[in-house]
């Protein structure tokens, strides 16, 4: 082979092959003829939009490559006993194109698409190579638009470009031209990260439903079609499925005479699913796996009431149908629904969560630890828990929460004040950061994985399939690996404060009656409570809860555990009292319920020093700011009397007039005498 010069190749991003075919050879003249080795130049116009396309993908070498050996796939499929320099270069220096590079020429959309793919998926590339035609589901439509990518089945068109009329094989094809599509819409902006976890998991919901029938069809004949649900779990089930996963289900018949035929299909569609996409997982089951594979509506209800565990009513909170008998799926969640919401108010249930979690880090292989961008810490299963046990906890007051997916549920619980909007913005953005990477991993060989590679060569590959570009003083890949510590020390920051925060126990020990502040049901607690005057502490509830503010939303996350607390003093209605005049002085300051909300012992401290001790409560009237005391237990001991002293006289040396020198020793008076009265 002749080869062009590399220097001027290099400006496209093209490096040197370490014993494979270089770039030099595949675009000269024995390759794909976009390049003259005479003036070391593109070979025309349509040689320099396609060398621009190929420098813009993640590995142009890869995306060369692919597209090399798609060309000549393309050509052993036409059956032409010529090699692809027979296109090469005519008299006035363009090239005679095969039907792809035409193609590739007349349709920028299809261009951009189908670059973006090759030098982003090997497997994705060698799925074309092995199906040469089937590029073209990525052209742009006559209307102008692109292909859709919503992950939808067109068994017609898969049936067009397979050779076999054989169900199972017809919905293999059909499903990785839908993925096709959705990784194309993926790569080149035409969908965020929502909608692409939302088209793979209508994707999965699709294969299902596909395979599902296949199954029926194949059931002895006379068989009775069984009424069976398959209902979505885990990533599927919230709508944010990856490129490659397990899909998690669980299998539900409608009734006793279902379940011969039904554990057929069911049998039959995982079967038929791991040849066409994906394992399907039906171990969330009652029992695991050592239960039967399907179980009634009935069978379910008498598990999940009597032997359930913390972290299985955790599952069903990504419980959705997915396939066959919908209506049946539906009734199966509606009923284990009370279940969900009250489990939280088992004793346990808050550490069980707690210690899932630290079971997941523990059984991380320790190499892989600081790499794993799922399991690991500051990793997307640290978002995960803590949104699980947010909803689990304060979902069963608040409807809005009881939402499948993660980041759907993180935005109901900012809108309901229970997570700050600066931290729940925090975790959106490492949520979307690692399920980005996440994506870009699975998707370069079509294979399970979670770990953020060490090689260079990889990095440099992951850090461009990113989007990220050098800037002055740092690579690519340093660029990649800065924002990864910051998302994953914020997150492991974040997943801490919330997941650990003190108040979870409190609500969760909230009868769930007690966290719905109607007017009737706040009444009827108020009067178990113990409180003298009903109706004027109802007033004061009104008056904190009252309207659509996120103040009125974080008190009403607060009062629940509030009154709890007031009821066990002498005086719950003093208390009570007390801190309405506390918040009316400070509910309108950015710190005040916050501080209430996430740190540590501050609302319990609150409350017991508000309903015990009137000159307490007196003395926060007029130095609310002192509340900040109640976060550190250092805060709450005496100080010694000469730095008393040193205060005093540094308080009063600030001031020339002796009336403002007063008032500030008055006020460090004061808030020295606050910390001995809540220290007491």
């Amino acid at each position: 082979m002749t080869r062009p010069a590399r220097g001027r190749l290099a400006r496209y991003g093209f490096a040197e092959g370490d014993g494979r075919a270089r770039a030099a050879d595949l675009l000269g003249p024995d390759g794909l003829g976009l390049w003259r080795p005479d003036t070391q130049e593109p070979a025309g116009e349509r040689a320099v939009e396609l060398l621009a396309a190929l420098s813009r993908a993640a590995d142009p070498d890869l995306a060369l490559r692919q597209l090399h050996r798609l060309v000549e796939a393309e050509r052993r499929a036409a059956g032409a006993g010529r090699s692809v320099a027979a296109n090469g270069a005519g008299p006035t220096g363009e090239t005679t194109r095969s039907p792809l590079l035409d193609a590739l020429h007349d349709d920028p959309g299809l261009r951009r698409r189908l670059i973006a793919v090759l030098g982003a998926s090997s497997a994705l590339g060698d799925h074309l190579v092995a199906n040469p035609h089937q590029w073209s589901v990525l052209a742009t439509a006559p209307d102008g638009l692109a292909p859709t990518a919503e992950g939808r089945l067109d068994l017609a068109a898969a049936a067009r470009f397979t050779p076999s009329t054989q169900p199972v094989a017809v919905l293999r094809q059909a499903y990785r031209l839908a993925l096709l599509r959705i990784a194309a819409a993926d790569l080149t902006g035409g969908r965020g990260l929502e909608q692409t976890m939302a088209a793979l998991s209508a994707l999965a919901d699709a294969t299902l439903a596909a395979a599902y029938e296949i199954a029926v069809g194949e059931l002895p004949e006379g068989t009775p079609r069984p009424r069976l649900a398959v209902v979505a779990m885990g990533k599927c089930g919230g709508d944010e499925l990856n490129y490659v996963s397990d899909v998690d289900v669980i299998f539900v018949a409608a009734e006793d005479d279902d379940l011969a035929a039904a554990t057929l299909v069911a049998t039959r569609l995982i079967h038929v699913c791991g040849l066409v996409a994906w394992p399907v997982d039906a171990a969330l089951r009652p029992e695991g796996s050592r239960g039967p594979l399907v179980r009634t509506l009935a069978s379910h209800l008498a598990y999940y009431r009597r032997w359930a565990r913390t972290w299985e009513f955790q599952a069903l909170l990504k419980a959705r149908p997915a396939a066959g008998d919908l209506g049946l799926a539906r009734e199966w969640i509606d009923q284990l629904a009370p279940l969900v919401w009250s489990a939280a108010e088992r004793p346990e249930a808050v550490e069980d969560v707690r210690s899932m979690r630290r079971r997941i880090i523990e059984n991380v292989p320790p190499k892989e630890l600081e790499r794993e961008i799922k399991r690991g810490p500051g990793g997307l299963r640290d978002i995960e828990f803590a949104v699980q046990l947010l909803q689990l906890v304060h979902g069963r007051g608040d409807e809005s929460l009881r939402v499948p997916g993660t980041i759907p549920a993180l935005r109901a619980l900012v809108a309901g004040g229970y997570v700050g909007r600066a931290d729940g913005e925090a975790l959106l953005r490492g949520y979307r950061f690692l399920r980005g990477v996440e994506h870009r991993l699975q998707l370069q060989g079509l294979r399970r994985t979670h770990t953020v590679p060490t090689e260079p060569a990889a990095l440099r590959w992951l850090a461009a399939a990113l989007g990220y570009t050098a800037t002055p003083g740092r690579s690519a890949v340093e660029e990649f690996r800065a924002e990864w510590v910051t998302h994953a020390t914020e997150v492991r920051r974040l997943h801490a404060k919330l997941l650990y925060r003190p108040l979870l126990e409190s609500v969760a020990r909230v009868p769930a009656d007690g966290l719905r502040l109607t007017p009737e049901a706040a009444r009827h607690r108020l009067e178990i409570l113990g409180f003298a005057d009903p109706v004027g502490a109802l007033r004061h509830l009104q008056a904190l809860t009252g309207g659509v503010s996120r103040t009125a939303a974080i008190q009403r996350t607060l009062l629940p555990v509030l009154l709890s607390e007031f009821a066990d003093a002498p005086e719950p209605d003093r208390g009570l009292l007390n801190y309405r005049q506390v918040s009316d002085k400070l509910g309108s300051t950015p710190w005040y319920l916050r501080l209430l909300r996430d740190e540590g012992p501050v609302a319990g401290r609150l409350a017991r020093v508000l309903s015990s001790s009137r000159y307490a409560a007196d003395l926060l009237g007029r130095e609310p700011e002192a509340l900040r005391m109640l976060a550190e237990d250092t805060e709450l001991t005496p100080r010694p009397r000469e730095v008393l002293c040193e205060g005093f006289t540094a308080a009063a040396a600030r001031h020339a007039d002796p009336e403002q020198a007063t008032r500030a020793v008055r006020a460090l008076r004061r808030r020295e005498l606050v910390r001995l009265a809540c220290a007491d």
